[in-house]
């Protein structure tokens, strides 16, 4: 059938107009973020899609939403979707198209940093090793052969977004997008040719035609239209570069990352909500936590010397449970400041200095005015004068009055609950107190005395070169031949190694001669071992772990990983020191260990048999541990508990839970004796807890690698140690406490236990915290009554913090404060 043009184009528009009916037009100006022509203040949190498992996304996104988000932010990994070049892999938690499809079922906006540098303590900054080996590639600089690739892995994500219509401007849930990552931080010691790249990044990005806005965080120098945004623990004071960008802050550091030997941080729930405040009265429009939740690095995805869990005291803990009371205490903030929303995006602003870091901002329209009343003084309360009334503000707080004239809320006064969780035995029917176990040993052997790998070269190589990231563990041997009449012949040799390889094994002529591993952020070491060699050949084999790369610095893709050397043979002639250098010399490299390669880890491999149940050895380096186990009853998070262990890595079900080492001891010095005050700026030394003790003990195993019946768990174990004690447990809420101020309501929940007994509340002016509460100067009669009442048996409750509900507490004028410790 004949068809008129004029009618084709007309169909054409029409199906076009169809296509895109639900497209959302996302727009900005210096003031606010604006979403089909309305000016939006935007609550953000970071979830990293492989740092969980797909199971987890809808509750960990539908927690994000009750807790008052609008967005969900999270990076694009390169190295994990494209570990192979050409090849690429979006499946199971690396499933970012369902990840953001969760999100928008959810009815939250989504915030695409592509990178593709993403940093996040991720394994080499995110970039696949695969680029250091590119010939020519120089990586995040202006580079032709890097900028191909990244030219080519950011436009596959794009087109991958296009095609499934996740941007706003199709419909889709992505409102912002970010190129590159934090690159102003580094940009100077790439020079010239790092100002070209960034000016590339801005161009190729906006060629890409997404009908978003495009961020660059920490790029002062950002070209329009670039928006430059904060990140950091505190961003009040950051100003765009550009009058027509609003102030936006995509990373608040909600806590921070754990290293190996490092200590727990905590960042308090009042300091987190001062810095959110802070962030609003001056002006600002839409704010990312970084991270909401942190989750797991499963596998080998963790940067160099990082923990496998990546807590980050964010408000979702690891395995998504509410963290109380930092969750409640955000939640509270996120429905006052949208409560005045219009007014924050629309008011005029005005400002008065009361001294002493003290201030006032009113935000006014027409028709509404709110104001913030700060107080960044560190340790004295301040009482103010505004429009005739007086107010007092506690140190380094901020009070919000959507109104003007009454308090909605204050950064420094919680009044929701602290959750503390516990460790709950595996209660599965018929699982056995101890675990049976069997083992066998990794083949080493032939490594160690032969020496012979699957590549040669006169020289050291660097472990990335010869390794790429195929595995920990790369095996750097020679020979040396010496006779009696050498001049480094002696009574008295050492073997000295310059390394950068995080840990290093060293063998000599099959016998075990010692280990050494570095500290975090400092990598090169010396080992040095007295050394007894023979007349003739002596093999020497050492071996190299890597415990993730370096992901942050200018430069750090030229880190040393290895053995770089030199590594020579020292002797003593008479008075005279004789060196070796063996640098030079003919070095065969293997890569991985055999039980990796043949997957004994796996359910599957056909190399999974031989293993011993007779003569359990413990302490003995290079062994694998098997065993079986049911999975705990409930819907609780599960752990594993490692102690006994030394280092190595753990699978269930052929699914890797991560890197393990329970014999790395946290510093000893420098943790909070008392409960950490919230007053004054925070960083990640201020309150800082587990001296002493394992850096990490327990293990996220979630219940999606789980099923029912029998499951296995296989240890690597590099260093040796003791499997006896491990053992799976729950995490769950076994005490609740509150210390909640009058004219609020309180709300306990156990999660999703009932409330089992009231232990103690008070109102009037209770003293202590939780676990050690006591009876103030003041204090209502019958209150444990009522709270027992209103709360025992029931999964949750709340109690209006009131005279009218709890008695007189004969206080006087004082504020009046409710404290509960409940049972679960």
């Amino acid at each position: 059938m004949a068809i008129s043009k004029f009618a084709f184009c007309f169909c054409l528009s029409i199906a076009m107009l169809s296509l895109y009916a639900n497209a959302t037009e996302v727009s900005h100006d210096g003031r606010a973020i604006t979403i089909d022509g309305k000016r939006r203040l935007l609550l953000s949190g970071s979830i990293h899609y492989p740092r969980s498992t797909s199971g987890m996304w809808p509750d960990l996104i539908r927690k994000s939403k009750e807790g008052g988000l609008d967005a969900i932010e999270t990076y694009v990994f390169w190295n994990v979707h494209e570990p192979v070049r050409r090849q690429y892999d979006f499946t199971g938690n690396l499933d970012l198209v369902r990840f953001l499809k969760t999100v928008q079922d959810e009815g939250l906006y989504a915030v695409l940093r592509i990178g593709p540098y993403v940093c996040a303590e991720w394994n080499y900054g995110g970039f696949p090793v695969w680029l250091h080996n590119l010939p020519g590639c120089e990586i995040r600089t202006a580079n032709d052969v890097y900028m191909s690739e990244m030219k080519n892995f950011t436009t596959l994500i794009v087109n991958m977004m296009k095609k499934e219509k996740l941007f706003a401007s199709q419909g889709g849930p992505i409102i912002i997008a970010q190129i590159e990552n934090e690159y102003g931080n580094v940009q100077s010691y790439y020079g010239d040719a790092g100002k070209a790249y960034m000016n590339w990044c801005s161009n190729f990005a906006q060629s890409l035609d997404i009908g978003v806005p495009w961020i660059m965080c920490q790029q002062s120098d950002a070209p329009q239209p670039m928006i430059n945004t904060c990140n950091g623990w505190y961003c009040d004071n950051f100003k765009p570069n550009n009058d027509n960008s609003p102030k936006m802050w995509t990373e608040n550091w909600t806590g921070w990352f754990k290293s190996w030997g490092g200590r727990d941080p905590l960042r308090t729930a009042e300091d987190l909500a001062f810095s959110v405040a802070r962030f609003f009265q001056t002006g600002g429009t839409f704010q990312n936590y970084y991270m909401y939740h942190g989750g797991t690095n499963f596998g080998r995805t963790a940067a160099a010397y990082i923990t496998t869990t990546y807590d980050y005291d964010a408000p979702l803990d690891e395995y998504g449970n509410l963290n109380q009371p930092k969750w409640g205490h955000l939640k509270q903030l996120h429905e006052i400041l949208k409560s005045m929303e219009y007014t924050l995006t629309h008011g005029n602003i005005t400002t008065i200095d009361f001294g002493n870091s003290v201030s006032a901002t009113m935000y006014a329209t027409n028709d509404s005015a709110s104001c913030f009343f700060g107080n960044a003084n560190s340790s004295t309360d301040h009482t103010i004068t505004f429009q005739e009334n007086k107010y007092t503000i506690p140190a380094w707080s901020v009070s919000i009055l959507p109104d003007c004239k009454t308090e909605g809320y204050n950064t420094a006064k919680v009044n929701t609950q602290t959750s503390v969780k516990v460790k709950m035995v595996n209660k599965a029917e018929d699982e056995p107190e101890s675990l049976g176990w069997l083992w066998r040993p990794e083949n080493i052997d032939d490594t160690r005395l032969q020496g012979k790998g699957e590549v040669t070269a006169n020289k050291l190589m660097d472990q990335k070169e010869v390794a790429a990231d195929a595995s920990d563990y790369l095996w750097y041997m020679t020979s040396v031949y010496l006779n009696k009449d050498d001049p480094i012949w002696s009574g008295n040799m050492t073997l000295r190694i310059n390394a950068t390889g995080f840990i290093l094994h060293a063998y000599v002529n099959g016998e075990y001669l010692g280990s050494e591993w570095a500290k975090y952020n400092y990598y090169n070491y010396v080992f040095e071992k007295n050394v007894k060699l023979n007349p003739g050949k002596n093999v020497i084999s050492l071996l190299s772990a890597t415990v993730g790369f370096p992901n942050y610095g200018g430069g750090f893709e030229v880190i040393n990983t290895g053995v770089p050397g030199p590594v020579v043979l020292v002797g003593q002639n008479g008075d005279e020191m004789v060196i070796k250098d063996l640098s030079a010399h003919k070095w065969s490299y293997e890569v991985g260990l055999h039980g990796l390669k043949n997957q004994l880890f796996s359910t599957d491999s056909r190399y999974a048999a031989k293993w011993s149940a007779e003569n359990l050895p413990i302490n003995r380096m290079m062994t694998w541990y098997k065993t079986t186990f049911k999975a705990p009853l409930g819907t609780d998070p599960v752990v594993v508990d490692l102690q006994g262990l030394g280092k190595g890595h753990a699978w269930v079900n052929g699914n890797s839970l991560g890197r393990y080492w329970p014999s790395y001891l946290a510093e000893e010095d420098g943790c909070s004796l008392e409960a950490c005050d919230y007053r004054g700026s925070y960083d990640n030394n201020k309150c800082v807890f587990n001296c002493g003790k394992p850096t990490q003990r327990w293990y996220h195993v979630p219940r999606s690698f789980m099923q029912d019946g029998e499951n296995t768990l296989v240890l690597f174990e590099e260093f040796g140690g003791n499997p006896s004690l491990v053992n799976f447990q729950t995490v769950t809420t076994g005490t609740v406490c509150a210390n909640a101020y009058e004219k609020h309501t309180l709300e306990l929940a156990c999660q999703g236990r009932p409330i089992s007994s009231i232990k103690f509340a008070s109102f009037g002016n209770p003293q202590g915290r939780c676990g050690s509460f006591e009876k103030g100067s003041c204090d209502a009669n019958n209150v444990l009554s009522i709270i027992q009442t209103e709360c025992v048996g029931k999964e949750k409750c709340s109690i209006d913090v009131s005279e009218s509900k709890l008695g007189s507490a004969n206080c006087g004028a004082s504020v009046k404060r409710l404290a509960v410790e409940a049972v679960c």
